[in-house]
Parts: structure tokens; sequence; C-alpha cells
């Protein structure tokens, strides 16, 4: 059971009931430099996967697809927007004010010096409408005064787990799939392995109460960055620095290397990784190396108001990692139109 930090939700809604209603900005944290081999192009897609935007985006520029940069893979059922880079190697520019790529708008085009890189990206905003809600409104903007100023557990979504790569997981890691998979989908039953036991210890941190408080043998992290430390027991600044949204608790990401926490925290890791003991072994037979993940997120310039009685539009910025539909289980329990029902609570 996934656990709520905030209480229990105070309604339930719909949510991507159109492409419209789910919209997501991605945000780089630099701009082209307007000069370079690459052409930088600024892409707006409705109802498309990354993927294969990259794959329409090389067959329209004459290139190999391993010449398109992209940071995120967004999800296709959303308007998303986010840039893509093309090596053109000292070519001029290709016409792309003439491309027809359905679902694909691009809105500017300029020169960059570099391939965008996966995973390099600072955060993404979120523009999202909750339709038909039944609950408890005064119940729901208390919760969101609570998000703003404590955060939500940094949970990862159900996205990551593609609805049977755990499964999928495990036989690779037993050796039981008909055929290896391909790089890709690899990475992605890696990913959900990790992922699953990291959200197994953040429940049970939640279910003490510790999710956003400093334990025995914790490990720190920098709200906004991946650097890790471990607190002085004596540094009484430690829990005024935790409620400011400063530094977050951290949860495993499991892999080989010693592990960085002690005391408290480690038997509670350990036990959990040991209940997850073939996940865990499969993740360090892979090769994938011991990191840290924040336990808690901060929600950046959240804002929320009321189309009418039963509609609510919701703004916010995350970072990197993070998943939006994280931040509405702390408050909804809503269907996603796009996949069917989402119940909160189950893994």
């Amino acid at each position: 059971m996934a656990e709520r930090a905030w209480g229990p939700a105070a309604g339930r809604g719909r949510i991507r009931t159109t492409p419209d209603d789910f919209r997501v900005i991605e945000n780089l944290g630099y701009a082209p430099t307007g000069e370079g081999e690459h052409l930088w192009l600024e892409i707006e897609k409705r109802e498309r996967n990354t993927l294969d935007v990259a794959r329409d985006l090389a067959r329209a520029a004459g290139i190999s697809e391993r010449f398109v940069g992209f940071a995120g893979l967004k999800d296709r059922n959303a308007v998303t927007r986010q840039p893509f880079t093309l090596h053109l190697a000292g070519r001029a520019d290709p016409d792309w004010q003439e491309w027809q790529i359905p679902g694909v708008r691009i809105v500017s085009a300029a020169r960059h010096q570099r391939k965008i890189q996966r995973g390099r990206l600072r955060g993404n905003r979120f523009e999202l409408c909750v339709r038909e809600f039944e609950g408890d409104r005064e119940q729901l903007e208390q919760q969101l005064a609570k998000v703003v100023a404590g955060g939500v557990p940094n949970r990862f979504g159900e996205q990551r787990f593609g609805g049977n790569n755990i499964a999928r997981a495990h036989r690779m890691f037993r050796g039981e799939l008909k055929r290896p998979p391909s790089r890709a989908k690899r990475g992605f039953y890696l990913s959900a392995a990790r992922a699953l036991i990291f959200n197994r210890v953040l429940d049970e941190r939640i279910r003490a109460g510790s999710w956003n408080q400093a334990l025995h043998g914790d490990v720190l992290m920098l709200d906004g960055t991946h650097s890790i430390f471990a607190p002085d027991p004596l540094d009484a600044d430690i829990p005024a620095r935790i409620e400011g949204l400063d530094v977050h608790p951290t949860g495993p990401m499991v892999g080989n290397g010693e592990p960085v926490v002690s005391d408290q925290v480690a038997a509670l890791e350990q036990e959990i990784i040991e209940r997850e003991a073939e996940l865990a072994e499969g993740l360090r037979r892979f090769g994938l190396n011991a990191e840290r993940r924040a336990l808690r997120m901060r929600v950046h310039e959240l804002e929320w108001h009321w189309l009418d009685g039963r509609t609510l539009q919701l703004a916010f910025a995350l970072g990197a990692g993070s998943f939006a539909t994280t931040v509405l289980e702390e408050f909804l329990d809503f269907e996603d139109a796009s996949v069917g029902v989402r119940e909160p609570g189950a893994d």
C-alpha cells in the first residue's frame, strides 16, 4: 500500500479527459547558444511518444536517430513541450517549416553547440486540470497548503513501472525471457526494480512519520542537487534546515557499493532490501552502482483555482525525476482517463 503523508484523500476526480488537461513544459536550465553544428528545435507534441517524435525528426532531417538529442521521455497522453537537437555536421538548416509530422508543432529553431543529453534537465512545469471533483474542497485546499509548506513524498509514479516491468525484471534476472531485451527495455526493467525498492522504503518511513525527519544514521541531500552528506548528530540546525526544505532525508537506489547510511536507517533499509532480494541482487549483477534519492520533493510555484464547482486547475514545477501524479496522489483519488482507474494504494 502506498502511504499518504498529509492524511486521507480530500476527494476524487478525473484527469487527462483530453490531452489539453495535462500539459508539460520541460526546463533544461539553459537555452540554445545561437551557433554550432546542432539545430535546436523547440517542439510541442500532442499524443505522441518522445522516442517516436525523435525517429520522425531524424527521418525528416535525413540523419541517423543517434544524431537526435533530447533530455526527457515525456508522456504520450498529454500536450508536452520540449527541445530536441539534430546534429547536422556542417549542413545548412533543413526546411523544417515544411515538415509535416503528425502531432508535432515546431515552435522555434536555433543553432546550438552540443547535443542535448538524456536525463540532463532541471525539471518540468505542469499545468493540470482535475474534472468531476467530488469531495471536501476546504480539506483539499488545506492539504495543498501543506504541500506548499512541507513538500510531498518523492515516490516513483506508475509510469516508471509500465504495467508489468517488475514482472519482466524478475524474469530477466532469472534468465526466463525468450530473448534478451533491447538496451532500452533492459533499462526500463532495471529502473522499475530500483524504483520499487525505493518506494517500499519511503512508504515505511511515511508510516513511521520519519519521511521528513532525520533519523540516526541518515544521509541528507541538498535540495535541488544530488549532493549528499551525513549530518553531525550535534548539529542543532538540521531540523530547521529540513523544515525549511533546504535538505531532505534520502532513500536507497540499490546497486553495488558499500551503504552510506548506518544505525537505525541502515537496519530499516536492509530489512526491506532483503524482502526484495531477487531484485536487489539482479540490480547488482547487472552492474548498477548504489545511489541515493531524496525521500521528499519540493513543489515549486504551486497555484490552484476552481474553474467551476467541480473543476480544479493546478500549476506547479518539479525537479527532474519527480512525478506530477505523485503530487496529486497526496490529496486525491483519481481516474486517469488515458489509462483507467488510478487508485493510490496499489503498487
